[in-house]
Order: C-alpha cells, then sequence, then structure tokens
C-alpha cells in the first residue's frame, strides 16, 4: 500500500525501486509525489500499459509489463547499472575538474607542528641526507626531516622537475639555462642551480 511503501522509501532510501502502479490506496505515481526528493531510480510494474508515458514523465528507468518476462526484468536491471555507472563517472570527472582548479598544498612537518604550503609557492627543494629544504616564493626557507624522494613523489605532476640528485624545481621560477659542463639552471631569485 502507500503508505507502507513510502515509510520504506524513506528509512531505506534504496537505490532502485520497482513500483506498482495501481495500488489499493492510490498509485505509485501519488507515492512519487510525496517522497520529499524526486531523484529515485525506479522501475514501474504494471498489467496497464496506458501508463507508460506517464511513467517515462517521472524519469522511469523501465516499464515492465504483468507478468514480468524474466528476459525484460533482466534488460531493465541492466539500464539501471548502467545509469548508475555513468552518474559515478561523472561524479568522479566533477570532483577531478574541481580538485584541478583548486590549488594544491602540501603539509611541511616542523617542530611546532605542520606548515601548510602552496605547492604553486616552493621555488625550489635541496636533500642534505635524510633531510629537505623547501625555498619558498616569499624568500621563507622550511627544513623538514625527510628525504626529497617523499616529496618528489607528492609533487610529482605540479610542475616540478628533479634537475640533480638533490635538487628539485619548480618550473614556474626558472628564468634562464645554461649551457656548460651539465649545465645549470638559474632561478628568478638568481638561485643557480648546477644540473
Amino acid at each position: 500500500d502507500l503508505e507502507t511503501g513510502l515509510a520504506l522509501i524513506k528509512s531505506t532510501n534504496p537505490d532502485l525501486v520497482f513500483l506498482d502502479i495501481n495500488m489499493p490506496d492510490g498509485s505509485g505515481f501519488d507515492l512519487l509525489e510525496r517522497l520529499p526528493h524526486k531523484n529515485i531510480n525506479v522501475i514501474f510494474v504494471t498489467a496497464y500499459d496506458q501508463h507508460a508515458i506517464r511513467a517515462f514523465r517521472y524519469s522511469a528507468i523501465d516499464f515492465l509489463l504483468k507478468p514480468v518476462d524474466p528476459e525484460m526484468l533482466v534488460k531493465a536491471i541492466e539500464k539501471f547499472r548502467k545509469k548508475v555507472d555513468l552518474s559515478s563517472l561523472q561524479q568522479r570527472l566533477m570532483t577531478l575538474l574541481a580538485n584541478k582548479n583548486t590549488p594544491k598544498k602540501i603539509a611541511l612537518p616542523t617542530t611546532g607542528g605542520y606548515k601548510f604550503v602552496l605547492a604553486e609557492n616552493i621555488r625550489h627543494c635541496v636533500s642534505e641526507g635524510n633531510y629537505t629544504t623547501f625555498f619558498l616564493y616569499n624568500g621563507e626557507k622550511i627544513l623538514v626531516c625527510y628525504p626529497l624522494k617523499e616529496y618528489e613523489e607528492l609533487l610529482e605532476g605540479d610542475n616540478f622537475y628533479r634537475v640533480h640528485q638533490s635538487h628539485l624545481i619548480h618550473l614556474k621560477y626558472v628564468k634562464e639555462y645554461k649551457k656548460g659542463e651539465g649545465g645549470s639552471v638559474i632561478l628568478d631569485d638568481n638561485t643557480e642551480i648546477q644540473i
């Protein structure tokens, strides 16, 4: 019945609802109208095909006639799966796009806790054994007790390039490249790093 169906949908928040159009105290359409959220996945099941057009106005995944053909049931469930897969893919893409436009921050452990730094503000990093010094755009230096390799992996794909075993640079701050014995790069603050 309508009230039981409504209560069940509200309490369980199902992924998919098989809904009969004709109920003792109303219709499947009445039930959908009373739901607080309208974005529910529904496969209508009925003995009357005259309701098909109205069913699809409610964005029904499918419309099955009684007696239900098992093959048609499988096809209806497959439509649902494709819709869910597409929705999930769209959500992941939207998340990726949102994160793409969000500046990346990394946490640098300090003696007093952590300093959060925008990756784009790191001019270059210098390895000193198991320690790494971060040189920021504003002139600040931060020493952390982790090897450069740990941060190279974190900054991978953010315009950073390892020019030497002990140097990781942000390509945004490269001003010049000098040829010579191996060559060197000059950063915008005139720091010269051998390659």
